[in-house]
């Protein structure tokens, strides 16, 4: 019972890291950039639908979809003025860039916010469901929905659209769709938008459960980077593959392990994989 108990748990919250980790593989399947920034955008998120919650009550879960549209609009702005100008550099730019960008966002959120930790109180927060003595955590069940229906968006928004279908295009051979008539420029804008949108998106459902602060996103990066890595860095598919294996390493492997040590299984796992398989379990710069 244990052990099914943990893999509900680490489905949940999985599917929050393939929603956050969907975001990082997207902009590097478009724009070929890897932007280590992109766990400050989910702080970002968490406190804009934190805002939402405490100045006009709604819910986080419905503040998360101004969040998405906040920091999509933001992160458009952004590529434009700061990410298009290193995406022919040396990739040592693009680095310092983005980590310039993660410094200064944490940092302009300790001079606004302060390093007061800030939480929410929601009427399910302590609610859960009991199938047959396995608990199942109401907000964690809403975050994971949540995030699993705007993963799903998103892959229809990629296959089904015309616009999609460019973004598509535009990863695959920038001058072809150039020839064709897309604005491969405009394309990298909205990649970049809906990469970094998705993750706040992400930040805010998860609210409910965790506290915002400057750096709460350090402490998601590297998960995000190993979900992506897992699934092959640049497949949207392959994020949501390894946003899911991270979560149910994690959560099985501490059934075994102290709570201190449950990512050794996680990074074992994923080294072994990086060794047999380096692309990637679903390597596809499109998919």
């Amino acid at each position: 019972m244990s052990v099914i108990q943990a893999l509900i748990d680490g489905l949940l919250i999985g599917g929050v890291y393939a929603v956050l980790s969907v975001g990082l593989s997207l902009v590097f399947g478009i724009m070929g950039i890897v932007n280590f920034a992109h766990g400050a955008f989910l702080m970002v998120g968490m406190y804009v639908a934190y805002f939402l919650w405490r100045y006009l009550g709604l819910d986080p879960l419905i503040g998360a979809f101004g969040a998405f549209a906040l920091v999509f609009a933001g992160g458009m702005v952004l590529q434009r003025a700061l990410i298009k100008p290193v995406l022919k550099a040396p990739e040592v730019a693009q680095i310092f860039l983005t980590v310039g960008l993660l410094i200064t966002l944490e940092n302009g959120a300790l001079l606004l916010f302060g390093a007061d930790y800030r939480s929410v109180s929601t009427s399910y927060q302590v609610m859960g469901l009991n199938l047959g003595g396995l608990i199942i955590s109401m907000p964690y069940l809403l975050a994971f929905l949540l995030s699993v229906a705007s993963a799903m968006g998103l892959w229809l928004f990629m296959r089904r659209t015309r616009l999609g279908r460019a973004m598509r295009a535009t990863a695959q051979d920038p001058m072809a769709a150039r020839i064709v008539g897309i604005n491969p420029d405009r394309m990298h804008q909205i990649a970049f938008g809906l990469g970094v949108g998705l993750t706040a998106f992400g930040g805010a459902v998860i609210l409910p459960y965790l506290t915002a602060s400057p750096t709460i996103g350090t402490n998601f990066v590297v998960l995000m980077f190993t979900a992506v890595v897992l699934g092959g860095l640049g497949s949207v598919a392959g994020a949501l593959v390894g946003g899911l294996s991270v979560g149910v390493i994690q959560s099985i492997s501490g059934l075994l392990l102290p709570i201190q040590q449950q990512n050794l299984v996680l990074f074992l796992i994923f080294i072994l994989v990086l060794a047999l398989r380096p692309s990637g379990l679903l390597r596809s710069a499109t998919s």
